[in-house]
């Protein structure tokens, strides 16, 4: 049965949407958690609000429910009050209607499940839930917007219908290139939409006005109604909030012409949009404007990149041949004169002894230089590769993928991708890291990039040539959960792999009779150059992962002055050992001495 939606939808003029309600909320209402919070808190504002977008014009307004899933309450300690806040979403837009004495049509608002990597049938569970919730406070039709993951909006749609009969409005959000976050083409996301017997999909949020356009100009031709619902512009934020554009009624006016004119039967607003421009699209969908004039397709300008070179590294290539490999872990500087630094990995060139230096970034969660820029210094100076140590604590994605293309420009092919010491440890208490993804999320965008896309599977101009390193601790305590991670990082795109510190190969012996008596990516053993007793009491006690055995320990508390020569004998034992087990080994020299690893070696 058609349902008064769908056929306002086919005959007459567009239906006007409204407008953004999460970013007028917030602004409107301080404190929440979240614009949701307000259909609890400030009710009466929510209805104002609704009220002013019919009074603009508005033949559908949507719930305040966008971020009302069960995940995304939790976030904010709102799981308790999850049916109350979608089922009050509903009444105060049913009591928007029903004061303004006008005919329009509520949508139930609902947004993506809050976490792209969770699994599909728990996203199920979220979009039913909602979607069962909206509908039987009485929505008139569904709308599942500002979704990037196609994958996602389409088991979404699968997982509505599950519990809920309304039609349904699907809308993806695009970038000025017609592309999602995720690499999706509008004409792609089309096709795939097309066949699941939508009332409408289309494009909402996204990068604004021109880019919706352009959406729809490659989405049109299916025989499905469309949509647009796009945001002001571009976000900026400014003394701490955020801001729109102020684009004028005009310019609004002349986007509903032209969305008229591609095909849209439900055109609207998103964040930044207010009444003012919905006021604008009603006027341009009552007088059947034209369009002031064409919107030229502009495609995406492609800029060829030759290859990145595929020549192997030397510890790529050292590691293939079965050649042993000595690295030497250095320190970047504390300040930005980096020639004390400089000066040692000359020495360590010189001697002809260490192939690479694998480089720190932010050890203890102090602030150093970076170890990328530091990996950088060191190569042009001195023409020793390095295999910097790459943090996602620090950075976010955007910015991790920034730093490792500007290197990987620079020359860096070794990275070393570490979880990193948490910032509670350093120089910064209190302090939060980023962690966007853990050390295997980072090996992911690693081979993202050297596989020629980003970490949202969107191309880069050319593939990188990355050669990935992890870290594993065979003396791990929970040896099970360091190996399941371990072989997480291998399937992620791991090359090679760098032990923990070890004083006791048999722990290395354990971990490779669990792996089947062989690692599946080349080893690089930790060898601490341990010269005093009291360095190797706090190294057992107080640093997470290093285990000293007792017998060792008592030899230094034994040898009193003479611990030096101890601890480079064992040292040197352990370099001897490796060599039957390993690729290679790693040299973490005395503080503040790093040319004492040529002792080692």
């Amino acid at each position: 049965m058609t349902t008064r939606f769908e056929t306002r939808l086919r005959e007459g003029p567009p239906l006007v949407a409204d407008g953004g309600m999460g970013v007028l909320l917030q602004a409107a209402v301080p404190g929440l958690r979240c614009p949701e919070e307000a259909n609890l808190r400030a009710p009466d504002s929510v209805l104002a609000l609704h009220l002013g977008f019919i009074r603009a014009g508005a033949d559908v307004i949507e719930t305040n429910s966008f971020g009302a899933n069960r995940r995304k309450l939790r976030a904010h300690f709102l799981e308790d009050e999850l049916t109350a806040i979608n089922e009050t979403a509903v009444k105060l837009a049913r009591e928007a209607r029903e004061v303004s004495g006008r005919e329009v049509l509520v949508a139930g608002s609902i947004g993506p499940a809050g976490d792209a990597g969770d699994r599909r049938d728990r996203q199920a569970e979220l979009f039913a839930e909602q979607a069962s919730l909206l509908e039987g406070r009485g929505v008139d039709l569904l709308v599942l917007e500002t979704f990037y993951d196609l994958d996602e909006l389409v088991a979404a749609i699968a997982a509505v219908r599950t519990v809920a009969s309304s039609p349904i409005v699907a809308l993806m959000s695009f970038d000025s290139d017609g592309e999602t976050l995720a690499g999706v083409g509008a004409a792609a996301a089309a096709a795939r939409l097309a066949p699941l017997g939508l009332a409408a999909f289309g494009a909402n949020h996204g990068a604004g006005l021109q880019a919706a356009l352009r959406a729809l100009d490659a989405m049109a031709g299916t025989g499905v109604p469309l949509a647009a619902l796009p945001n002001v512009g571009l976000a900026s934020i400014s003394g701490g909030r955020v801001v729109y554009p102020h684009a004028t009624p005009e310019y609004f006016s002349d986007f509903a012409a032209h969305a008229e004119r591609l095909g849209a039967r439900l055109v609207g607003g998103c964040c930044g949009t207010t009444p003012a421009e919905i006021a604008a699209i009603r006027a341009a969908v009552d007088s059947r404007r034209e369009p002031s004039s064409p919107i030229a397709p502009q495609p995406r300008e492609l800029q060829v990149s030759p290859a990145a070179s595929s020549t192997e590294t030397n510890l790529q290539r050292r590691l293939r041949t079965g050649e042993f490999v000595v690295s030497v872990e250095l320190d970047p500087p504390r300040g930005g004169n980096a020639e004390a630094m400089l000066a040692v990995a000359r020495e360590l060139a010189a001697s002809g002894r260490v192939h690479a230096l694998d480089v720190n970034d932010n050890p203890m969660a102090r602030a150093r230089m970076n170890a990328l820029l530091a990996s950088i210094a060191i190569e042009r100076d001195c023409g020793l590769e390095t295999i910097p140590h790459v943090t996602p604590r620090d950075t976010s994605v955007m910015g991790l993928q920034s730093l490792l293309l500007g290197a990987h420009a620079e020359g860096i092919r070794n990275i070393l991708a570490v979880t990193g010491d948490p910032p509670e440890v350093g120089d910064y208490p209190g302090a939060g890291g980023v962690y966007e993804v853990d050390s295997i999320g980072l090996t992911r965008i690693l081979a993202c990039l050297n596989a020629g896309t980003d970490y949202n599977g969107r191309e880069i101009d050319a593939p990188t040539s990355f050669f990935t390193g992890v870290a594993v601790n065979p003396a791990a305590d929970d040896l099970d959960a360091e190996l399941e991670r371990f072989l997480q990082k291998v399937e992620a795109g791991a090359a090679f792999a760098m032990t923990q510190a070890l004083f006791d190969l048999s722990y290395l012996e354990r971990m490779l009779e669990r792996l089947g008596g062989r690692s599946p990516i080349p080893l690089l053993v930790g060898v601490f150059y341990v010269r005093s007793h009291s360095l190797a009491e706090r190294l057992h006690n107080e640093v997470p992962g290093i285990v000293i055995p007792d017998a060792i320990r008592a030899s230094f508390r034994a040898a009193g002055s003479g611990a030096a020569a101890v601890g480079l004998g064992l040292a040197r034992e352990l370099v001897a050992g490796a060599r039957d087990l390993a690729a290679g080994v790693y040299v973490i020299p005395p503080f503040r001495q790093p040319a004492a690893a040529l002792d080692v070696i």
